[in-house]
């Protein structure tokens, strides 16, 4: 079977079975793309590629511990564990007090920048909220339509209880259990929500 025609589904599942180079392939086709991605945030090659060996070796990690649900998407949940290593980064750096005026996401005339998101940006952001949209489904009818009504329209907790028929106490009690519940099912589902 010539690999560079093969899915990463397929090869995540040739990996599970024990071929070994199906993995090295998984990450070598999308090395390219993550460490740009990096680099485009830490501004340094050397470093990227530091950053991509701890993506690549957390990823693979995840898969051998069974916790990778596989959903046709391995390259945007590749994506989001380099943006939280990155982000890893710049709390290490900040703690050593090495952290730039561009880190900070301020130039060097202290005004704040303005450089649009990229396609990458685009992709991981659409990724967690269809991630979080699916995850709100399973929740509870109750407190699923005050996660909605309170993230999704913007309504206040006032607004909630007189659309839903009740206390502002119980409208903030539901949201309470949704938030729980909504913990409970990111950790079940190993889902990584950080933009």
């Amino acid at each position: 079977m010539e690999m560079s025609k093969t899915s990463d589904s397929k090869l995540i599942e040739m990996y599970r079975a024990g071929d070994t180079v199906a993995i090295s392939k998984l990450i070598e086709r999308h090395k390219r793309r993550v460490t740009d991605y990096i680099a485009m945030m830490v501004k340094d090659r050397d470093v990227a590629d530091d950053i991509f060996q701890e993506t690549a070796l957390k990823a693979v990690k995840v898969i051998d511990d069974g916790r990778y649900a596989d959903n046709g998407k391995f390259l945007s949940w590749v994506l989001r564990i380099a943006h939280n290593q990155v982000i890893d980064h710049f709390r290490h750096s900040r703690g050593e007090g090495k952290i730039t005026e561009s880190d900070a996401g301020f130039d060097i005339l202290g005004t704040l920048k303005f450089a649009g998101d990229s396609i990458e940006d685009r992709l991981v952001h659409e990724q967690i909220h269809e991630d979080l949209r699916r995850i709100i489904n399973h929740l509870p009818e109750e407190q699923r339509d005050v996660v909605v009504m309170r993230y999704f329209n913007d309504m206040s907790f006032k607004e909630i209880a007189e659309e839903s028929g009740v206390s502002i106490n119980t409208a903030l009690g539901r949201m309470r259990y949704a938030l729980i519940n909504l913990r409970k099912l990111i950790s079940e589902h190993q889902m990584i929500l950080t933009a």
